[in-house]
């Protein structure tokens, strides 16, 4: 039990932080209880006035006071209920901004493991799950127990015989409705799981749509679709059977009490022991402890299905970020390399003591077979991943002990598949920039990157937008828009991933002299298959099988490396 205890207690804590001013949350129940009083008072006046009809007689009061009654309920319960929505959806939107803020900064290692489509619908269904319970049941459970503890006492002093009657049919209701409440709370955890796999799938299948449809892969697609479909079919009918077993077992019950009490209830009034107006009375009063008990299990399996949300939302949550407290800002100074290996798993290295230096505004060409660790390198200096061992230092600051965005702004970074976003030229040529870019600045940008000229044939120019994933623009161009983001960035430190591989021979000149203007003045690491476009670099690095075999510049590896010179002689570089 104190397993389930925790996690109500985790549950609310964790609700609490999203509650909107503590004054609308008080008027909220204040609303609530004056529509349960109200509801209380009016079987007390349809007593009276049953009685007075049987009696012949009718005061005019008992009527204005029903009436009152009556628009004193309407009107606080429309009252409590916006207010109520709009609580639920407080607390939802602090939640969401909780975890896609938390998301941002999880490290990438999280990306690795976690498909898209699932974190997403732990943002979108997940915390829907919890809203749903906030806005529709906390509230009618609240007013329920206090609607119930109400109608007994009442009912008490009008007759307690009947009383007792209805009150054992309520834990005969219970011992049926909890076993069954926590049968739904495995259900609707597997249910919400399923369905982020099912989001997961959808996002994989419609990011890759083009690789889909050139494989010929729909029907594949289809069949694992289906399938995610069929399992969510399972687990609602699972859902839909818990429940079918809940309500109608509650409403025979229901009836069951009902029969007895106006039977017993007859004869009672046969015999004079008890007024018309009291068993009208005590009947209505019936169905305000009886309905509240219903909504109580209705509030029990909404409860367990929020209980399995949070949960996978608190997972999230408690992930740990990527770290930007460091102490230290970027400082220009030579990059050291000392023993470093590294590996995405425990058992598996990728790079194995890697070790080298690199002064400013040098620039290092990495070389070797791929799969060598290259890329891998690139992303320990990005600080995506932690080496397993070893250090990496600026000057003599430890890498970990700069900050990371003030790290990450000092590097540009220009790969093969060059990301662009959904979204215009402009807006991608500015990412991540904090500052407003002038339009001439944009505009020298480009003309450095070679870019200019397609850019303004294009019919929008600078607000053409790029399509997912920039589709719409080739190889070379989405290249040069990655240079001239670069650019624009002004970094101290810049990658490029095999910046020329895949492009023709024009776009490949234009990308080079662009790059060359990017390159002046500062630390460049480049990693290239093509060893024409990296001889002029001031060091070679060698590496294979995540090994460091030889460094130096072009002309002394010529003559004291194999494996180079083989490189070399594959190529027929002169």
């Amino acid at each position: 039990m104190s397993h389930d205890k925790r996690n109500v207690r985790q549950f609310f804590s964790f609700i609490k932080g999203g509650l909107p001013a503590k004054w609308l949350v008080a008027v909220a129940i204040i609303l609530s209880l004056i529509e349960t009083a109200a509801s209380l008072v009016v079987p007390l006046f349809t007593r009276n006035l049953v009685d007075q009809l049987s009696g012949g007689g009718l005061s005019g009061g008992v009527i204005a006071f029903l009436i009152v009654t009556f628009v004193v309920q309407t009107v606080s319960s429309g009252f409590s209920y916006y207010i109520l929505a709009y609580i639920g959806e407080h607390i939802v939107a602090f939640i969401r901004r909780q975890l896609w803020e938390r998301i941002l900064h999880l490290p990438v290692s999280y990306f690795d493991e976690h498909e898209s489509g699932e974190t997403m619908s732990r943002i979108t269904q997940d915390t829907n799950t919890v809203k749903s319970l906030i806005t529709n049941h906390l509230v009618s459970f609240l007013t329920g127990i206090i609607s119930i503890i109400g109608a007994v006492i009442i009912l008490l002093t009008i007759d307690w015989r009947m009383t007792v009657i209805m009150l054992v049919a309520v834990p005969v209701a219970f011992l049926v409705v909890i076993p069954l409440g926590r049968m739904m709370y495995k259900v609707s955890k597997k249910m919400q799981d399923e369905m982020a796999d099912f989001s997961a799938n959808l996002g994989r299948v419609l990011s890759e749509i083009r690789l889909v449809k050139a494989s010929n892969a729909e029907q594949a697609e289809e069949r694992k679709g289906y399938n995610g479909v069929s399992k969510l079919f399972t687990y609602g009918l699972k859902e839909a059977r818990i429940q079918a077993v809940i309500s109608p077992f509650m409403t025979t019950i229901i009836m069951v009490v009902l029969v007895v009490l106006i039977g017993y209830g007859g004869v009672r009034v046969a015999s004079g022991a008890l007024s018309a107006g009291s068993l009208v009375a005590i009947i209505i009063y019936m169905f305000q402890i009886v309905v509240p008990f219903s909504q109580m299990a209705t509030f029990l399996t909404a409860f367990q299905k929020a209980m399995g949300a949070t949960e996978r939302i608190q997972y999230l949550l408690g992930r740990d970020k990527e770290a930007d407290d460091q102490p230290a800002s970027f400082e220009k100074g030579s990059i050291h390399f000392r023993d470093v290996s590294f590996g995405y798993s425990k058992d598996t290295r990728i790079l194995h003591d890697v070790t080298f230096s690199v002064e400013p505004g040098e620039t290092v060409a990495f070389v070797g077979p791929s799969g060598a660790g290259k890329t891998t390198i690139f992303s320990l200096i990005e600080r995506f991943y932690s080496p397993s061992s070893g250090s990496i230092t600026v000057g003599d600051t430890p890498l970990e002990d700069i900050r990371l965005p003030h790290w990450r702004q000092s590097i540009g970074y220009v790969s093969q598949e060059s990301p662009v976003m959904a979204g215009t030229i402009r807006e991608n040529i500015g990412y991540g920039l904090e500052r407003e870019i002038p339009e001439l600045q944009m505009e020298a940008a480009l003309r450095q990157a070679n870019a200019y000229d397609f850019v303004m044939a294009l019919p929008d120019a600078l607000d053409t937008t790029v399509g997912e994933r920039g589709i719409k623009l080739s190889g070379g161009q989405r290249q040069r828009i990655a240079i001239a983001r670069a650019l624009l960035r002004d970094p101290a430190i810049l990658l490029l991933d095999e910046a020329t591989s895949n492009l023709d021979s024009e776009s490949e000149a234009a990308v080079q002299d662009a790059l060359k203007t990017l390159m002046q003045g500062r630390t460049t690491f480049i990693i290239a298959h093509r060893l024409s476009t990296v001889v002029e670099a001031d060091k070679m690095i060698i590496i294979e099988q995540g090994r460091v075999t030889g460094q130096g510049p072009h002309e002394e590896l010529y003559h004291s490396n194999a494996t180079y010179q083989q490189l070399v002689k594959q190529q027929m570089i002169s």
